[in-house]
């Protein structure tokens, strides 16, 4: 990846679902625009918004900061057509565009009632976004990849790759498949608290719904999980594999081990045991940015 790629991502940056100023009422815009204007402050290099977000909640994020990076993470094919997120990037200015990146995903098929032929999708959604006028470009765009043949078109059609739910083992092994040039921002969630068995409980209430899911219960298997993993929420050893639980020097430490696997960037997602990865965690992100200093 080039020096310029890795300082417009930064090292660290957030991910949230809350950032969907579409989904609630003029309080919540208001806080929204409040969070991202100090998460901007404190110097995240990237803010995901999370959750299968539209172009415009994607908009909103980047009318209400000035310079940080701005990601859709993801944005599913099958909700939005590639003309009108095309349309919709292409009403912004130039300098906002520029600091949009447009994360791209097929979603699951439990999900999605025209799930079919997920990677033939994704390459003909991709042709639309070049054909468009004006086009949104491959280096403004990333695929949620897990698996080979995905992890191949995004460094063919794109800046790189935005994986959920890995491992640092899939990290070192998606690095391989990527190249050294492509971006790799894998997603970590996050608990800052220490009691670890409280900790594991708000991790396993998150985990619960992914588990559900072939694409991602798949994605382990290959990685050596076993099904025995998955029960009750997810076992110890996943838990440890694929979150990071405890205070903020141990989050510092599970973010390193990505950016030592491979990781460009990394897009911390912070759950609550209230609020789970609902809310806007403010009290954590600044606890993070303050641990992370010049990191970020």
């Amino acid at each position: 990846m080039t020096s310029e790629t890795r300082e417009t991502f930064g090292q660290v940056g957030i991910w949230s679902s809350a950032l969907h100023r579409s989904r609630v009422d003029d309080a919540g815009r208001a806080a929204i625009t409040e969070a991202v204007t100090e998460l901007e402050e404190l110097g995240y290099g990237t803010l995901w918004i999370g959750g299968s977000p539209s172009p415009e909640d994607a908009a909103a994020v980047v009318a209400d900061t000035r310079s940080v990076t701005v990601a859709t993470g993801i944005l599913s094919i099958w909700d939005h057509s590639a003309a009108d997120v095309a349309a919709r990037i292409a009403t912004l200015d130039a300098s906002a565009r520029g600091r949009l990146v447009l994360g791209l995903g097929v979603s699951h098929g439990p999900m999605v009632p025209q799930y079919a032929k997920p990677y033939s999708a994704m390459v003909a959604y991709l042709d639309a976004l070049d054909s468009a006028n004006p086009p949104v470009e491959s280096g403004h765009r990333v695929l949620a990849a897990l698996g080979p043949k995905m992890l191949k078109l995004a460094t063919d059609r794109a800046l790189g790759a935005h994986p959920y739910l890995v491992t640092t083992e899939h990290t070192a092994e998606s690095r391989e498949a990527l190249g050294p040039d492509a971006l790799l921002a894998p997603e970590l969630s996050v608990v800052l608290d220490t009691d670890l068995d409280r900790a594991r409980t708000t991790a396993r209430n998150m985990l619960a719904m992914y588990l559900q899911l072939p694409n991602y219960t798949d994605n382990l298997l290959r990685l050596g999980f076993a099904e025995s993993d998955f029960d009750g929420g997810g076992s110890v050893r996943l838990l440890d594999a694929l979150f990071a639980l405890g205070d903020t020097e141990h989050v510092l430490a599970r973010t390193r081990q990505y950016l030592d696997a491979g990781a460009d960037h990394v897009a911390l997602q912070v759950l609550t045991a209230e609020q789970g990865g609902a809310g806007l965690p403010l009290a954590e992100w600044r606890a993070l940015a303050e641990a992370f200093g010049d990191e970020l």
